[in-house]
């Protein structure tokens, strides 16, 4: 069965964070880190801090979705238990 994730990045050199949707988490973070993905290739390296895991494409981006319209650092620090 496919599997869909939303992940959170973090990246500790720029205190920055981003989120996504995959259904390939480690290919999908390899892209991020070799500077294949245009939004984040300026802030590597990245690490995952955060994954959810959902049977329905649909969930998954509804989970993106309200996720980055939180747009808030510390409510994203707190999600990844980063202090």
């Amino acid at each position: 069965m496919l599997m869909y994730y939303v992940y959170i990045l973090y990246s500790t050199n720029f205190d920055s964070f981003y989120i996504g949707f995959t259904a390939d988490l480690e290919r999908r973070l390899q892209q991020h880190n070799e500077g294949l993905t245009k939004s984040t290739k300026t802030k590597r390296p990245w690490k995952i801090v955060y994954t959810e895991t959902f049977e329905v494409q649909i969930d998954a981006l509804r989970r993106e979705r309200f996720l980055k319209n939180q747009r808030n650092k510390l409510f994203h620090k707190k999600l990844c238990n980063l202090n």
